[in-house]
């Protein structure tokens, strides 16, 4: 299983390539993509979304958020913040989603890489 940043749907859609992308259309091949609600959120926000492509994402299978999921998203945060680095909510938010999970993220986000260095989120970078 393995989920996909924003950055990397946003190339996906715009037919870039790169290593996530690859791996982003090979996980919709074989079913093996789950969304994060929080991605999820960012793309909806496009007010020129294509219907189906909204169509299209919605029926993804999303990441469940558990119990504790806020207290460790904002743990897992402090924790970046305190070395100095930055450490955006949604980041954290997205972050928490695939550590809970245990699924790498597939992300053109740099900024992703605080949570790769300071807490173990496994990275797949275009």
């Amino acid at each position: 299983m393995i989920a996909a940043d924003t950055s990397t749907w946003i190339a996906f859609f715009n037919g870039d390539d790169g290593e996530d992308v690859r791996l982003l259309d090979k996980g919709l091949d074989e079913r093996q993509v789950l969304m994060v609600p929080v991605v999820l959120t960012e793309i909806l926000s496009d007010p020129k979304l294509p219907s189906s492509v909204t169509e299209t994402l919605v029926q993804l299978p999303q990441i469940e958020i558990g119990p504790g999921y806020w207290e460790r998203a904002g743990a897992l945060r402090a924790q970046v913040l305190a070395k100095r680095r930055k450490a955006r909510l949604g980041d954290a938010l997205i972050a928490q989603c695939c550590m809970d999970r245990g699924i790498p993220l597939l992300t053109r986000d740099r900024d992703f890489r605080a949570f790769a260095e300071g807490a173990g989120l496994e990275l797949v970078v275009g």
